[in-house]
């Protein structure tokens, strides 16, 4: 599914990104977002920056520039990787908005997109994914985007496991 609307070291984001998550649970109002007994969801730890080479080696094939790591779209990813996966299914709505959690980010009036996908077991395949898909491709290549985050969470008992969520943002 695709929607439309300062670099940190990698561990630092990562553990930044779990506890934000660890956070998120234990709050009253989402925790039935990210936790609970009937779909059980773990973080990945995944290598964004790793994956921001990729996608900006894509980006340099059409002539457009790279993209960089951002902690805060780490969080965001994260987030909505989480929701997606709590809940068994995809959806840009399930943790709100996407341009509510933009706004939240601080990503309010800029460029921004969100790819989501379920069921691929790496970055290669979910990348893969989303360059045959012409609504996840265009989001990838638009030209005013600057900054990503990546997030994958598993939910084990769901259908497709593995919930991914790419967010990106201009600069």
């Amino acid at each position: 599914m695709s929607t439309l609307s300062p670099t940190a070291p990698a561990l630092a984001v990562r553990l930044g990104a779990i506890v934000l998550l660890l956070a998120i649970a234990g709050c009253g109002g989402t925790s039935s977002l990210l936790s609970g007994p009937d779909q059980p969801t773990s973080v990945v730890i995944l290598d964004e920056q790793a994956a921001a080479s990729a996608i900006s080696r894509y980006r340099a094939q059409h002539g457009l520039g790279p993209v960089v790591i951002d902690s805060t779209l780490i969080r965001a990813a994260s987030y909505q990787a989480g929701a997606n996966a709590k809940a068994g299914r995809l959806s840009h709505e399930i943790g709100g908005s996407f341009d509510s959690r933009m706004a939240e980010a601080g990503f309010g009036r800029s460029y921004a997109a969100e790819n989501l996908s379920a069921g691929s077991a790496t970055f290669d395949e979910v990348l893969a994914r989303w360059k045959a898909s012409p609504e996840h491709n265009k989001n990838m290549l638009l030209p005013q985007l600057k900054r990503v985050g990546i997030a994958r969470v598993d939910a084990p008992t769901t259908r497709y496991k593995r919930f991914w969520a790419l967010v990106m943002a201009g600069g």
